[in-house]
């Protein structure tokens, strides 16, 4: 999985893509030790920044997407294009790599 910084400061994904804002893993552990970079679990938690219009289906009809802007989502651990957006993590996923919707 590569990490692309990109200038442009929105994005808009196509077909059935999510854009999802990466939100930060765990700082530190149960016991009270604070984790350096390297020691942290790669987060599986973001938040929906933008949808794609949907899959195009093979009579020419667009499938809805099951998610939508604002969703806090979960997602497969090595799954998409991590990007870079004005300081910002996000990561550009396939709906079908959303493994969840949370609350």
């Amino acid at each position: 999985m590569a990490t692309i910084t990109v200038a442009a400061t929105s994005l808009k994904p196509l077909g059935d893509r999510v854009l999802v804002k990466i939100l930060g893993g765990e700082e530190k552990t149960a016991g009270g030790i604070f984790l350096p970079d390297t020691a942290k679990e790669k987060p599986q938690v973001g938040e929906v920044t933008a949808v794609g219009s949907g899959r195009l289906s093979d009579k020419g009809e667009r499938t809805a997407m099951e998610v939508k802007v604002g969703d806090k989502v979960l997602y497969a651990k090595y799954a998409g294009t991590e990007l870079k957006v004005a300081g910002e993590e996000f990561i550009l996923l396939a709906e079908k790599d959303i493994l969840a919707i949370t609350e």
